[in-house]
């Protein structure tokens, strides 16, 4: 099956028109033809090589919506024109103890939708069926897509830390995850605060969810929060005052960061003290995706999205790159 798509050749590459051929489908994967693709940071990065494992050409796109048109002869969830969803991981083995325990997002020889392997910048992209997940109706398709690596990305730590919908949750950066986080927090009961650098946003944050917001410009802000919070959600690429956010936290209060950032250094006097913790997760097992979407479609949660054309997709990448998108772009496979 000749597959068309959008590749670039070197690292920071322009995307250019690009054919190729999938091999036989094995017995555990499925075809899906893709309606919606998510533009994600993660795809940036891996375009620019910055993690210095991007092989090319290089297929982008981890954020897929989409219908089955294939599938192998053990497949028997899934079924020819079924509605779904592709994310960050694209296959796992299946047998090892993270896998068999409900981990597979944790598996060792997992694979990445695009490490090694094209993503869905095309119009069709294949996967393993357990990490092809149906939509349940309720969801906005052309939405929907951001959900897949960054709607679970901050979704999982909710499951993970046990949090309460009695608890206090605050949320830094209000931006591609930061928005989701809101939303869904807000969903399940929890008291949400939103910790940004940009004041103008405060508007916007308390429609998407938001109780409080805390201008971080404002350097006595934080001293003023001390023991308030269940759980931060740090959703930013950057060093943030780790200690003061700590601070922030209640007894066995979390600090769980789902921005990559280089590294975090905090006094074990603000861990130990009251027994406050530093965690950290990436996307979500198979069935932690289903039940997001499940979540989701209950309580009509979308990511903000701007569509471009696929065959708009260097103009979508250049706005992304300057970090202008309110919050997240979604590329429509069929123009």
């Amino acid at each position: 099956m000749i597959i068309k798509a959008y590749a670039a050749l070197e690292p920071k590459g322009q995307l250019k028109s690009f054919e190729f051929e999938l091999g036989e489908l094995k017995p555990d994967e499925v075809d899906v033809e893709v309606l919606y693709c998510g533009v994600c940071h993660s795809d940036l990065s891996m375009l620019n090589n910055d993690w210095r494992f991007t092989q090319y050409p290089f297929v982008p796109g981890h954020e897929v919506v989409g219908k089955i048109i294939a599938k192998g002869d053990q497949v028997h969830n899934l079924e020819i024109g079924q509605t779904v969803g592709v994310g960050w991981t694209a296959q796992s083995c299946l047998t090892c103890g993270d896998c068999m325990s409900g981990d597979h997002n944790l598996c060792n020889h997992a694979k990445g939708t695009i490490v090694g392997r094209h993503g869905g910048f095309a119009d069709k992209v294949r996967a393993q069926a357990a990490w092809t997940i149906p939509i349940p109706e309720g969801v906005h398709l052309a939405s929907a897509g951001p959900l897949f690596c960054g709607g679970i990305t901050v979704f999982n730590p909710i499951i993970q830390n046990d949090i309460s919908p009695l608890a206090s949750v605050g949320v830094v950066g209000i931006g591609g995850l930061g928005h989701m986080a809101l939303a869904f927090l807000k969903a399940w009961g929890c008291e949400v605060t939103a910790f940004s650098t940009s004041p103008e946003k405060e508007e916007e944050a308390r429609k998407l969810g938001a109780h409080h917001f805390v201008s971080t410009h404002d350097k006595d802000a934080l001293k003023k929060l001390r023991n308030q919070f269940d759980m931060i959600l740090d959703t930013v690429n950057v060093p943030l005052m780790w200690d003061d956010y700590l601070k922030t936290l209640k007894s066995k209060g979390i600090l769980h960061i789902v921005g990559v950032t280089e590294s975090v250094t905090a006094r074990i006097g603000n861990l130990m003290g009251k027994q406050r913790s530093i965690s950290s997760s990436p996307t979500g097992s198979p069935v932690a995706i289903a039940e997001m979407l499940k979540f989701a479609a209950r309580h009509d949660i979308r990511p903000m999205v701007e569509m471009y054309n696929l065959s708009d997709v260097n103009a979508a990448i250049d706005r992304l790159e300057k970090g202008k998108p309110r919050y997240r772009i979604v590329l429509d496979a069929k123009k």
